[in-house]
């Protein structure tokens, strides 16, 4: 009885200091994030051109930066730039690049599983796509006439992580299947085409027909129309949700196919 007795309570002392799955995706959370500040430059591009892009190409045209409504909606749609771009740089550029770190296989290869790392660079990327909100809201408050009721303010700020799990997925599903180089510039091809026949830069009230048409089918574009109708109001398509829902699916898909094809290549 007394030799087990140790044994015993050496036995229920071991689950004690086992992380949990919370405990473990905060501390990648938190690495994530130190590792991201430590390039700076990367940072402030994450935070300037969608900043830059309201600045130059919204508050000159007086007409939309006077109109409440208008600039609302030009913020809105810009904001969902900077989501869009934070989630695909942070994650296809951001992925691809510890791929080749001698580092990352032996992290992959630790008992904790993919699930805490993956969380960590999820929410990595939604405090980047946070954090590139401001410069913008500062801007639009400082430079034009865009006012909104606390409430959708807030309901905008809330639309911010949903609108970037389809985005946050997709640059996944690039960062575990290309190589860094090729990584970045795949998430360069994809972002500006989706950004602007999503009517990010342009509205798409300025689209022809064709395009409009077109643009409904686009993740960018559901987001986009998402955002600005809980931000200023405005009814927007009835197809964006449904439209959002089914390329989530389909970048989750591509995603966990591009991590089990570089986990089975990378660790046979």
């Amino acid at each position: 009885m007394t030799a087990t007795a140790p044994a015993a309570a050496a036995g229920s002392a071991a689950p004690a200091g086992t992380r949990s799955w919370l405990s473990l995706a905060l501390l990648h959370t938190r690495f994530q994030l130190l590792e991201s500040v430590r390039v700076p430059i990367a940072v402030i591009g994450n935070l300037l051109f969608p900043s830059l892009a309201l600045l130059f190409f919204v508050v000159p045209q007086r007409a939309v930066a006077d109109d409440p409504l208008a600039s609302v909606a030009a913020v809105a749609q810009l904001g969902t730039f900077a989501v869009m771009s934070a989630c695909l740089f942070t994650l296809g550029a951001g992925v691809s690049e510890d791929r080749q770190l001698a580092f990352d296989p032996y992290v992959r290869t630790l008992p904790a599983g993919a699930g805490p790392r993956l969380a960590g660079r999820i929410v990595n990327a939604i405090v980047f796509c946070l954090g590139a909100q401001v410069p913008v809201i500062l801007i639009a408050v400082l430079l034009t006439s865009a006012s909104v009721t606390p409430a959708r303010g807030l309901g905008g700020l809330a639309m911010v992580p949903v609108v970037a799990v389809p985005f946050t997925l997709l640059g996944l599903a690039i960062g575990y299947a290309l190589s860094a180089k090729a990584a970045i510039a795949v998430v360069q091809a994809v972002l500006f085409p989706l950004a602007f026949a999503g009517g990010l830069f342009l509205p798409p009230e300025a689209f022809p027909s064709w395009l409009d048409a077109l643009s409904q089918a686009l993740p960018s574009r559901a987001a986009r129309d998402l955002v600005v109708e809980v931000t200023t109001g405005i009814e927007g398509s009835p197809w964006a949700l449904p439209v959002l829902l089914a390329w989530t699916a389909a970048f989750a898909a591509l995603a966990v196919l591009a991590y089990r094809r570089d986990e089975g290549r990378r660790f046979r």
